[in-house]
């Protein structure tokens, strides 16, 4: 089982597009896939048209022993897509984590017991850094970053990488470029600063209206707009991604 993190320090990168992208690229070439959305906006639980149990705060339950992770699984209208929908007691995960024993390991210990159910677990991270930042990190084999070609996004890749370091966690952080607008010189020259860096991937996802269209849609982009390049962008960047992995 291979837990995927989309994570960013910022938000608005297009995490959660990339999350439900490739989840569904997963599934497509058969594998099981898990999508656990710890955002309490919920985005990728609407895009996949699924809402928690009926069970009150069952984000925050999750996480304090409340109820068992297999009572917070839902499945989807994709056969071999189940996801882990979130409310907004998700807000309330950083104080939870913070003040449960071993609580950075949390997610790690929860997953611990999917081994053999999934192949791909993807878990779409709300943008910062804080505990359940943490655990997240302990618990993903890698962080997938999508990363806007901008000053400012390239600035929060260097603090998540320097991060990373300082806190002696090996999880590996593999980017790439979301949103890129290739009419604008800044986004240009830095997909060709960055293009040698082993940390990025070479395939990246254009900023076109399609991938915005998921959310008029409540679904992936192959649901609507397979033949699109934005479905072929993604299917690039996945292919890449698994080489990496």
């Amino acid at each position: 089982m291979v837990t995927l993190a989309l994570y960013n320090l910022k938000g608005g990168v297009g995490k959660t597009a990339g999350c439900v992208n490739m989840a569904y690229l997963a599934a497509a070439e058969g594998y099981k896939v898990l999508v656990w959305d710890l955002d309490p906006q919920g985005a990728a639980s609407f895009y996949f048209k699924t809402k928690p149990g009926t069970k009150n705060n069952e984000s925050k339950k999750l996480l304090d022993h409340g109820i068992e992770l297999s009572e917070a699984i839902r499945s989807t209208e994709f056969e071999l897509i189940n996801i882990i929908p979130a409310d907004l007691s998700a807000r309330h995960a950083d104080v939870q984590l913070n003040d449960m024993k071993q609580g950075k390991k949390r997610i790690k210990n929860l997953l611990s017991g999917l081994k053999g159910s999934y192949d791909y677990v993807f878990l779409d991270c709300p943008p910062g850094l804080s505990v359940l930042h943490e655990a997240v990190f302990n618990a993903a084999d890698a962080l997938v970053m999508p990363t806007i070609p901008t000053t400012l996004s390239m600035r929060s890749y260097d603090m998540v990488k320097s991060f990373l370091k300082d806190n002696d966690l090996d999880t590996q952080p593999i980017c790439y470029f979301s949103m890129a607008d290739l009419r604008k010189t800044l986004h240009n020259d830095t997909l060709e600063a960055y293009y040698s860096n082993k940390d990025f991937l070479k395939n990246y996802i254009p900023y076109l209206s399609d991938v915005e269209k998921m959310g008029t849609h409540h679904a992936p982009l192959m649901e609507f707009a397979n033949s699109g390049y934005a479905a072929q962008c993604y299917r690039d960047a996945w292919k890449e991604l698994q080489k990496h992995l």
